[in-house]
């Protein structure tokens, strides 16, 4: 069975590229899309405007979505709210925070969130990820059927992308990494640098892979806007990053990979 699965991120509502946001949205809700992943930091600032352009528009997708936060989500100016309750306006607006999931015909998804409205580093950008979310998603993920593709959304990259324009520090990254190999989760999704890219982690058998999409807004870091689309069938994960020419979507960088046995 053939899973299809738009994955956007990084659309900073408040800094959007209009254009491109309309856009991208007319292409998910034409695509026949299984589901739509956004991999988090919907708002510019956490703003409750911006939360509230970001769900009046991803009310106007078609089919099912997974969202997960961003660092950009928990509020820059309101310190106290970012402090105490640093998700409590994505909750309020999109759904929740902590972890999301989604079991559909031949495929399983599940959020977690590495973003933290607070941390003991000076910049609480940077991503983290406890040894209890993998497990909990590790436990979560044996509960779907064994034929199942398996797909984790956070919004940091786990293991920083080669030559990336940003880093993510995530701390417990790389345990997180090897943790979604040894349950044999098939990708792993994310965003955060505003670049899109795809390879496998160096544990395991090899076939357990990072994908990032890049962003939707002003802020793009050498790369035009835009998101993937990821197809999964038989043993092949096709993934098309479509870059935004400023009238229309089209490929900018494709890579197909192995997909191991189920």
């Amino acid at each position: 069975m053939a899973v299809r699965l738009a994955h956007l991120s990084d659309i900073h509502f408040g800094g959007e590229n209009a254009a491109a946001v309309a856009a991208a949205g007319d292409y998910v809700n034409a695509g026949k899309f299984d589901l739509t992943v956004v991999s988090g930091d919907l708002t510019r600032y956490g703003e409750l405007g911006e939360f509230e352009a970001a769900a009046e528009w991803l009310s106007g997708l078609k089919g099912p979505r997974l969202v997960t936060p961003g660092n950009h989500d928990a509020p820059y100016i309101a310190w106290i709210e970012r402090i105490g309750f640093p998700f409590r306006r994505f909750e309020a607006a999109i759904g929740p925070a902590a972890a999301q999931t989604h079991l559909g015909a031949g495929f399983a998804v599940r959020g977690v969130n590495t973003a933290r409205g607070m941390q003991p580093r000076f910049n609480w950008s940077k991503g983290q990820i406890a040894p209890a979310q993998a497990r909990a998603a590790a436990a979560w993920f044996d509960t779907a059927p064994a034929e199942c593709v398996r797909v984790v959304v956070c919004h940091h990259p786990l293991i920083e992308m080669l030559g990336g324009p940003m880093t993510a520090r995530v701390w417990g990254g790389k345990a997180a990494a090897r943790a979604f190999a040894e349950a044999r989760v098939d990708l792993v999704l994310s965003g955060h640098i505003h670049a899109p890219f795809a390879w496998p982690y160096p544990f395991g058998d090899g076939r357990t892979y990072a994908a990032g999409a890049g962003t939707l807004s002003l802020r793009e870091r050498g790369v035009p806007a835009g998101f993937n689309v990821v197809e999964i069938e038989g043993a092949a994960i096709r993934i098309a990053a479509l870059g935004w020419t400023g009238s229309h979507f089209e490929p900018y960088r494709t890579w197909s990979l192995d997909r191991r046995s189920p």
